[in-house]
């Protein structure tokens, strides 16, 4: 790695200068190696990959300057994208960050950020899902971007990857009464993407703070349901949240409907047991349309 582009990338992003004195590993992601490096009173967190990975740094640089500009709940600031000598990475904001918090303040400023709207679903550039391609051609059917750029999309990369036969049928069922399942009109709404419980800390005084996004504009369900799928964010942080905007009805269902996407992801990421709890999913929401 040749940190001293890292260090003049840095000095000409903040027009300040800055030299490494410390660079210390961060663990904890399964996706790029990271580092916090610190130096003349300043410290910066550092995400590294490959070079072709540049256009993920790329996207994430994006997405946290979308969720930033909604000025709803606290991001890492994005500084600087580069790569040299075959790696990328991405320079953001240190923050140090711990996991309890003030849930209240997270769902309350969760549900001002999905109040940031657009015109169409999608987004302006594709970003990814965890490593995987996530495609947001913008569309003025929320039905038909989930069911192509979602779900579908997932299920093609699912025959790829070996889980084709069973799944695949039974996807393919879901994909044509899909309709019947999403049978409200959400407008389309700023996400995060990518809600989970490892995507969110609090700084020392309890404000919230999310990261790592995988940004688009849709339901603002896709987010709730996200936060639910891995433990949950705690009854505070719903009661609030619902408290400034009430899902609507049905929402219990789309809930599954939503993190199928998510397992069928990690499915394709990591295999093991994830082509059978997505095929329970679809078997679930398949019960609802008949």
């Amino acid at each position: 790695m040749e940190w001293s582009a890292v260090e003049k990338a840095i000095s000409q992003a903040t027009g300040e200068s800055f030299l490494i004195d410390e660079r210390v590993p961060v663990g904890g992601g399964c996706i790029n190696s990271a580092f916090c490096l610190t130096g003349e009173g300043q410290s910066y967190f550092v995400k590294v990959n490959d070079e072709h990975m540049r256009h993920m740094f790329d996207a994430e640089y994006a997405g946290l300057l979308e969720l930033h500009n909604a000025q709803a709940i606290r991001v890492p600031q994005p500084i600087v994208v580069g790569e040299s000598k075959g790696q990328a990475w991405l320079v953001l904001e240190n923050m140090e960050l711990g996991h309890g918090g003030n849930s209240r303040m997270a769902g309350e400023q969760l549900a001002l950020m999905h109040r940031h709207q657009a015109q169409q679903y999608g987004w302006s550039i594709d970003n990814t899902i965890g490593s995987t391609l996530q495609i947001n051609h913008q569309e003025d059917e929320w039905v038909r971007f989930w069911s192509e750029y979602r779900l579908g999309f997932q299920l093609e990369l699912a025959v790829r990857n070996g889980f084709a036969g069973h799944l695949q049928q039974q996807g393919e069922k879901l994909l044509e009464g899909i309709h019947l399942l999403m049978d409200h009109d959400p407008v389309p709404s700023l996400l995060h993407g990518d809600l989970w419980g490892g995507n969110i800390g609090y700084q020392s005084d309890g404000t919230p703070v999310i990261y790592d996004p995988a940004v688009y504009y849709g339901d603002r369900e896709a987010d709730i349901a996200m936060t639910e799928l891995f433990g949950g964010f705690g009854a505070d942080f719903y009661a609030a949240y619902n408290a400034v905007w009430p899902l609507d009805s049905g929402y219990a269902v789309r809930k599954t409907l939503y993190n199928l996407y998510h397992i069928l992801n990690h499915a394709n990421m990591f295999g093991g047991g994830y082509a059978g709890q997505a095929q329970g999913m679809i078997d679930r929401l398949l019960v609802e349309i008949t």
